[in-house]
């Protein structure tokens, strides 16, 4: 039953249907030709994963987003990020990923950072010499720390599907992300220092106290948000109520560069990606349960388990498998495939839940920015103009370098568990 759901699901893709119209259709295909099991059993499994606390904060999370992205938050980020890194050799580079990594701690979307400051910090990059490959490779890369640094949409979707604390998850890609950004920004040192790229500003501390105070209420989104579920004093759902409120206000009141007639438009654009993420989620319930009756899962631990019994190499094993999926599956849908297949080995080979679920969103969020469907590369294309082959033969450096970054968090797992233990989570 599973191979022919998955092998159906995957011809599906091939010929242009969409993902959940896909996955919808590959369910309804096998339980009628392998089951004599009535088709209510789908609408039921359908409705049941949507009738979830946790999964309110994924629209709630979208639509704080695009209030900041079209709230005028992605220009005064720039400015401040300049402020603080523009002096450094290769300025505008560092500004680029400090941008992104900010944005992130908002928006929890590659796709909305990319979206968000991707354009101004291109344009900026190559006002200033540097080549639009450099700057568009830069761009696209940093773009996946949005997936990583909470609050990410992926990794609450990730934890509520494998029944780890969400508040756990997202606090566990912190310290990830900040280790990512910190390579990020000596690659880029040394690239520009090396090719003698980028002008050199020094460093203004009146512009920097200019540029913090525009910035600080957007600043303050990221800063409410981590504390708030760090203390324990709200759930990330109610964090992401509290995002949204915070955001429409600074937008409204503070920059004021949306109007209350702006609203309805924010909310047809929430509504439209919502749907497109959670129909997936509603069509991978009804999959998840085929894979459970056909037992998936326990086949898949067994499989797993007699390559090695060593949780070392379960996960390099698991590490070159998902770093494939996530070069060809939609991000969302191979969580929600995925999660229910693979949390039974997880268990038996002895492999921390949490650990796995940071380090499965940390994969897939490689695969945004990878060939042949990441979805950020894409992006960027629309952005710059560039063809698909030359946005990735400038990013294969940066995909190389990425590629060894997260294989030390499969030899050095602590990189990740470690933080939670600072967090007493």
């Amino acid at each position: 039953m599973s191979v022919f759901l998955l092998i159906i699901f995957f011809l599906l893709i091939f010929f242009g249907i969409p993902i959940a119209a896909s996955l919808g259709i590959s369910v309804v295909l096998t339980i009628l030709l392998f089951t004599d099991i009535p088709l209510s059993i789908v609408i039921q499994s359908m409705y049941s994963s949507m009738n979830s606390f946790i999964m309110v904060a994924v629209p709630l999370f979208i639509l704080a987003g695009i209030i900041m992205d079209e709230g005028g938050v992605a220009e005064r980020i720039f400015d401040f990020a300049k402020s603080v890194v523009g002096w450094i050799t290769g300025g505008l580079g560092h500004v680029n990923i400090l941008a992104s990594l900010i944005f992130a701690g908002m928006a929890g979307s590659s796709v909305a950072d990319i979206a968000s400051t991707g354009r101004i910090t291109i344009n900026a990059m190559t006002r200033n010499n540097y080549p639009l490959q450099y700057a568009t490779a830069l761009t696209l890369i940093s773009s996946m720390l949005a997936t990583i640094i909470p609050p990410s949409i992926l990794m609450v979707i990730a934890a509520s599907t494998a029944g780890v604390s969400i508040g756990k998850a997202l606090i566990g890609g912190l310290i990830p992300g900040l280790f990512i950004a910190a390579v990020f920004m000596i690659v880029n040192y040394v690239y520009c220092k090396r090719n003698k790229i980028g002008e050199h500003v020094t460093f203004n501390l009146g512009r920097l106290r200019k540029d913090f105070v525009r910035a600080f209420p957007a600043l303050l989104a990221p800063v409410i948000l981590l504390g708030g579920i760090l203390s324990g004093y709200f759930t990330p759902t109610e964090a992401a109520a509290i995002a949204v409120f915070y955001t429409l206000i600074i937008a409204l009141f503070v920059y004021k560069d949306i109007k209350l007639k702006h609203l309805p438009n924010i909310f047809f654009r929430t509504a439209k990606l919502t749907g497109t993420i959670l129909f997936i989620a509603v069509t991978a319930k009804p999959a998840s349960w085929v894979f459970e009756y056909d037992g998936l899962p326990t086949r898949m631990a067994t499989l797993i388990s007699n390559i090695s019994e060593n949780a070392f190499v379960i996960m390099l094993f698991l590490f070159i498998f998902l770093i494939v999926v996530g070069m060809f599956m939609d991000a969302t849908a191979a969580i929600f495939i995925l999660v229910p297949i693979l949390m039974p080995t997880i268990h038996v080979v002895g492999i921390d839940p949490a650990f796995f679920v940071i380090f499965l969103v940390i994969l897939l969020s490689f695969g945004l920015i990878t060939p042949p469907i990441g979805v950020c590369l894409y992006a960027v294309c629309n952005i710059t103009g560039l063809k698909l082959e030359e946005v990735t033969k400038g990013t294969l450096p940066w995909i190389l370098i990425t590629f060894a970054i997260l294989l030390l968090f499969v030899l050095f797992p602590g990189m990740i568990t470690e933080p939670l233990k600072w967090f007493d989570l």
